[in-house]
């Protein structure tokens, strides 16, 4: 069973109902997992430049932080860890790349999730698996491909 435990702390408009944010997490844990537990803050920009500036050492909004549980392994504990989404950069990023902002949610959720999962993009080659992974995600989901205008 997966569980996603949402709080919302933004005001923005046009937040993704919790279904739909369900639904995202559950496709980038697929068959990875059998049991999952992973705890979702929306934030506005304040905040998440505050945490972004705590935790990353940068001081701007991001769309998606991801905190990884460092648990044991003989816990074993289905938590995954924490997702922090910033509304705004998500709205404003949506805007600016000529995306719809369902889509550019699902793409930031997840993204965020395959980083609870281990995955990572600072090398090219990671990087290249990584947004290969994405996009047949949200092609199953109904989207499209992420890093399309890359190409």
């Amino acid at each position: 069973m997966i569980t996603l435990d949402t709080e919302r702390a933004s005001r923005a408009p046009n937040l993704p109902d919790q279904a739909q944010l369900e639904r995202w997490v559950c496709a980038a844990i697929g068959a990875r997992r059998k049991e999952a537990e992973v705890s979702l803050l929306i934030v506005d920009e304040a905040q998440g430049q505050a945490l972004n500036r705590d935790y990353r050492g940068k001081d701007y909004p991001t769309n998606v932080l991801s905190f990884p549980a460092d648990l044991p392994p003989e816990l074993n504990l289905p938590l995954l860890g924490d997702l922090v989404v910033c509304a705004p950069v998500v709205a404003r990023e949506a805007t600016e790349q000529g995306k719809s902002e369902t889509a550019h949610w699902a793409h930031m959720l997840v993204h965020g999730t395959l980083h609870l999962l281990g995955y990572d993009h600072i090398e090219d080659a990671d990087a290249d698996a990584m947004e290969a992974l994405e996009t047949e995600i949200l092609l199953d989901l109904g989207f499209p491909a992420p890093y399309a205008d890359r190409e």
